[in-house]
């Protein structure tokens, strides 16, 4: 399998955040490599990630960081790739790696999901994959019908939770 998302993160400290995103690509049947990168730490390898990515078959890149999070910006500054910032809350209760992820100069976007929000960074990868993809699109469309379907049973479950005053 050649993989079509690459999931990055800054230390493996972070894999308990970033593998939702791997699940997620599981459940959708989406190949994906993941490995953990280091803006600081390894710049040179950032570097012939970041510039090989698109060239290995790569369409969509999931960064996740925290502190001074600078890992998604670095990449999107080597890369025509889409990529897709995960801020981990790491300190400040994630605060300042949003900050570092979401304030990107002109011409190096960072889409940006919220703090530890990896699934939602790998939903956003699918929806874009799925716009050349009639496949991928119609499991998306379900897997957004199936979101509808847990809410409409999860109200006919609070249906029967009884309480003295509640009134539905």
């Amino acid at each position: 399998m050649t993989p079509k998302v690459s999931i990055i993160m800054g230390s493996t400290s972070d894999l308990n955040v970033m593998e939702k995103a791997a699940k997620l690509f599981d459940e959708f049947e989406i190949p994906f490599e993941i490995n953990a990168l280091s803006a600081h730490r390894t710049p040179e390898e950032v570097e012939v990630f970041a510039k090989g990515a698109k060239d290995r078959g790569i369409k969509v890149i999931i960064a996740g960081a925290g502190m001074a999070a600078h890992l998604p910006g670095v990449i999107a500054a080597m890369t025509p790739l889409p990529v897709i910032g995960v801020p981990i809350n790491a300190s400040l209760s994630g605060f300042d790696s949003v900050l570092a992820i979401l304030q990107m100069p002109p011409g190096i976007p960072v889409a940006t999901v919220a703090v530890n929000g990896a699934m939602n960074a790998a939903i956003l990868a699918v929806q874009m994959m799925a716009t050349g993809d009639e496949a991928l699109m119609q499991k998306m469309i379900q897997y957004k019908e199936d979101l509808k379907k847990k809410i409409v049973k999860a109200n006919q479950e609070l249906a029967e939770v009884k309480f003295k005053f509640k009134t539905n």
